[in-house]
C-alpha cells in the first residue's frame, strides 16, 4: 500500500441521496475527486464542488490513489467493479480501494479477495447515519481490513465521518447488518408505539416528547418518530435497501445457525411496505404498514408522501 500521505486523488463511484455529500465533503476536504454515476445528471450536480466528472466508472478508477464505492447493493458493486469494463482493471496496483456500500459479508470477502489478487487494497467500510450524517459529515464508518489499509484510508474517513476499524475483511459489512437488525427494529418498535398512542386517543407529538426523556428515547425515536408524526416519508433511508439489508442478515444469521424473531418480523415488514407500493419511502413509513395492516384508511394515519 502506498504511503497514506500520498493519498490525495480519490475516484468516487456513486453519487446517490448518500455518494452525492459524501464526495462534496471530500473534495471540501482538499482531495482531488473525480465522480461516477449511471445517471450523469446526479454527478454533474458536484462539479459547482470543483469535483470533476467521468464517463464511465473505469474513467473514474484510472490512476487514482483511491476509489471510493457508494453503489445500491452488493450485485450492482460486484457488476461495476468486475464486470466487463469494470473499475477495478482500471485500477493502478497498490491503490485502495473502498467499498462503502452495504454489501453482504461473503460478497466483501470475496470482492477483498479479487481485489488482492489484482494488487488493490481493500476495505469494507458500510455506512449509518442517513443523509443527514452524510451532508455533516458525521457518518458512523464500519472499517473491514487490515491495519495498515485502514491507516492509509484514515484521512479519506475522517473527511465524511468517525471511523471504527473492526477487523478483518468482511466485518465491516458484518457491523452493518448488525446496525440494521437494529435500526429495522427499533424503527418497528417506534411505529406501533405511536400507533398505540394514537388510536388510544393521545396526541402522539406529545407522547413522542414524554419519551424522549425517558429510556425509551433514542434518535430513531427523534428524527424517525417526528417523520411519522409529519408524515414526511421522503427517504433518507428508502425501504427497498432496508429490506436488501435485512435480508442479508437473515442470510447471515440462518449460516450460523441463528433465530433471530425480532430480525425475522422486521424483515417482513418492510417487505410488505415495499410489496405495497413503499420501496421508495423512507424506512419509518413502516408506520404506514402496521396502519394498513390495522385496516386504518390512509387519512387516518398520515399522508403518502413520495
Amino acid at each position: 500500500m502506498d504511503n497514506p500521505d500520498t493519498v490525495r486523488r480519490i475516484g468516487f463511484l456513486g453519487t446517490g441521496i448518500m455518494g452525492a455529500p459524501m464526495a462534496r465533503n471530500l473534495a471540501r476536504a482538499g482531495f482531488d475527486v473525480t465522480a461516477w454515476n449511471r445517471d450523469p445528471a446526479k454527478a454533474a450536480k458536484l462539479t459547482a464542488d470543483g469535483v470533476a466528472i467521468a464517463a464511465t466508472a473505469a474513467q473514474a478508477a484510472t490512476g487514482q490513489d483511491a476509489v471510493v464505492v457508494m453503489l445500491s447493493s452488493g450485485p450492482v458493486c460486484d457488476e461495476v467493479l468486475f464486470g466487463p469494463g469494470g473499475a477495478i482493471a482500471a485500477m493502478r496496483p497498490g491503490a485502495l480501494l473502498i467499498v462503502m456500500s452495504s454489501i453482504p459479508v461473503e460478497t466483501a470477502k470475496t470482492q477483498a479477495d479479487l481485489a488482492g489478487r489484482a494488487g488493490i487494497a481493500y476495505l469494507d467500510a458500510p455506512v449509518s447515519g442517513g443523509e443527514v450524517g452524510a451532508i455533516g459529515g458525521s457518518l458512523s464508518i464500519m472499517v473491514g481490513g487490515s491495519v495498515e489499509h485502514v491507516e492509509a484510508a484514515n484521512p479519506i474517513f475522517k473527511a465524511m465521518g468517525k471511523p471504527v476499524h473492526i477487523g478483518p475483511a468482511g466485518t465491516g459489512a458484518l457491523t452493518k447488518l448488525v446496525n440494521q437488525l437494529t435500526v429495522a427494529s427499533t424503527i418497528v418498535a417506534v411505529a406501533e408505539a405511536l400507533l398505540l398512542a394514537r388510536q388510544g386517543g393521545a396526541d402522539i407529538a406529545r407522547v413522542r416528547e414524554a419519551l424522549m426523556a425517558g429510556f425509551a428515547g433514542s434518535r430513531i425515536l427523534d428524527l424517525h418518530g417526528q417523520r411519522m408524526i409529519d408524515g414526511a416519508f421522503e427517504p433518507g433511508g428508502p425501504a427497498k435497501y432496508q429490506i436488501k439489508d435485512t435480508g442479508a442478515a437473515r442470510e447471515t444469521a440462518t449460516a450460523l445457525g441463528l433465530d433471530l424473531p425480532m430480525l425475522n418480523l422486521a424483515d417482513r415488514l418492510f417487505g410488505d411496505l415495499v410489496a405495497h407500493g413503499g420501496g421508495d419511502l423512507d424506512h419509518s413509513a413502516v408506520f404506514l404498514e402496521l396502519s394498513r395492516r390495522n385496516g386504518l384508511p390512509p387519512e387516518e394515519y398520515a399522508p403518502l408522501t413520495a
